[in-house]
């Protein structure tokens, strides 16, 4: 996929934001931990994305009505539908310097047309040792999705079906989109919101 760049300045990829607070002590934290054990960015990398995909739960997976959406809060509830994951994922990375944004799919809330659409959030790395980006869906692996860091082939958590309606928006965003944020400061029960109240295009 050729990548629409929201910003020519990697700069705009690495504030810290509300819901981005990586200066937090648990999020400053951790990501001091994740790039203790790191020798290189792609280890670094590597390892906030993987710690993120399994050790936080989705929490649809888990059926938890609790809503997340600051990174912090992500952290502190190890919990959190992709919007938060992607929150998490980004203020880990951008707490020790990697450029990181956001993208969006736009699929089917189900297996078919009929169960309605929802956006799902993943993020994009800038990898200064390839100079490229790289996108990394942090969602959580589960039976049908095997999301994968790799730099070879881009393996996410959905093969986006464009003959079923549904979208890869090619844009990396340096913010959440405001869409996906909403939704998460207006809603205290994540089921309810995940099963009807998610946004359906960007």
């Amino acid at each position: 996929m050729v990548f629409s760049i929201e910003s020519d300045n990697l700069k705009d990829f690495l504030p810290e934001t509300e819901e981005l607070d990586f200066s937090h002590p648990a999020v400053r934290d951790k990501a001091a931990e994740l790039a203790t054990h790191a020798q290189t960015e792609i280890d670094f990398v590597q390892a906030a994305y993987e710690f993120v995909r399994d050790q936080i739960n989705h929490s649809w997976d888990i059926q938890s009505r609790r809503v997340t959406r600051k990174a912090s809060e992500v952290l502190t509830y190890a919990e959190g539908i992709c919007y938060a994951k992607s929150n998490l994922l980004a203020a880990l990375l951008r707490a020790n310097g990697v450029p990181t944004g956001f993208c969006y799919q736009r699929l089917t809330l189900g297996d078919e047309p009929e169960t309605g659409y929802c956006i799902h959030a993943l993020n994009a790395v800038y990898l200064e040792s390839h100079q490229r980006w790289v996108r990394l869906d942090a969602r959580g692996n589960k039976e049908g999705v095997d999301a994968q860091f790799s730099l070879e082939r881009e393996q996410l958590a959905f093969p986006v079906r464009t003959e079923l309606g549904e979208v890869d928006y090619p844009t990396i965003f340096a913010r959440p989109h405001p869409k996906t944020m909403n939704v998460l400061a207006n809603n205290e029960d994540c089921l309810q919101m995940y099963a009807h109240g998610l946004p359906t295009e960007i």
